[in-house]
């Protein structure tokens, strides 16, 4: 039998996860940015880790096209390493912060040239040059399929919308999700969010009128980043 605590928290989980089945069904037609920048770094681990650092502050599309030629002229991490940080910063060029990613690039490539096992838990890979806490979950979600919710600036952003989360912080945020979500969830948040923040909620001017959460949505209507 369930306790009677359990019962009472049922209904506010089923929302949320409901609207996350909406949203995901919603989204889907419009073919999200998001979603070609996953499917193209879904390669190796390496890879998925450089593209993650790339993408920060970065449009997909521009991510994808720079990560292309970074893995054009060296595909592993020893290879890597022997590229001149000027030159990396020429080939991701013009990604969001480039000279500070290429040098966090050759750092990373310099630690994990000499093999051994790949960083996959999240302590290790935030032990990694320019690696924080939301690149680090997006890469144990993409490259070793681990239950984590990546907590970006769409998600922060659309979570508090939703009435997800009150968090001041990302990592509130991300406590408050993973706690809202069963673990088998935790991977879809980043993309579908991400996905919505692309398409239809907006920053600025969000697609209100169109969306499939209109008349739920507690911030219906905005005009502004909130």
């Amino acid at each position: 039998m369930r306790s009677s605590s359990t019962t009472r928290k049922c209904p506010a989980r089923q929302r949320p996860a409901r609207e996350l089945e909406a949203i995901r069904a919603f989204i889907a037609p419009l073919s999200p940015p998001v979603y070609a920048f996953e499917a193209s770094i879904r390669s190796t681990p390496f890879r998925i880790l450089l593209s993650v650092l790339l993408s920060a502050r970065t449009q997909d599309p521009v991510t994808e096209k720079a990560a292309d030629r970074l893995f054009a002229a060296a595909d592993t991490p020893g290879k890597m390493a022997l590229l001149p940080e000027s030159g990396i910063a020429r080939l991701i060029y013009p990604v969001g912060f480039y000279r500070t990613k290429a040098r966090h690039i050759l750092g990373i490539s310099r630690a994990l040239e000499h093999g051994g096992e790949f960083p996959s838990t999240l302590e290790e890979l935030l032990e990694l040059p320019g690696i924080g806490r939301k690149s680090a979950n997006l890469v144990l979600a993409l490259a070793f399929g681990v239950p984590a919710i990546a907590v970006d600036t769409h998600v922060f952003r659309i979570s508090k919308r939703l009435g997800w989360a009150q968090g001041r912080t990302p990592a509130e945020v991300e406590t408050e999700l993973m706690e809202l979500f069963p673990r088998r969830r935790w991977k879809d948040v980043n993309q579908v969010l991400v996905g919505f923040g692309q398409t239809v909620c907006r920053p600025v001017r969000p697609k209100c009128g169109v969306c499939a959460l209109a008349k739920t949505c507690p911030s219906s209507s905005v005009t502004s980043d909130q």
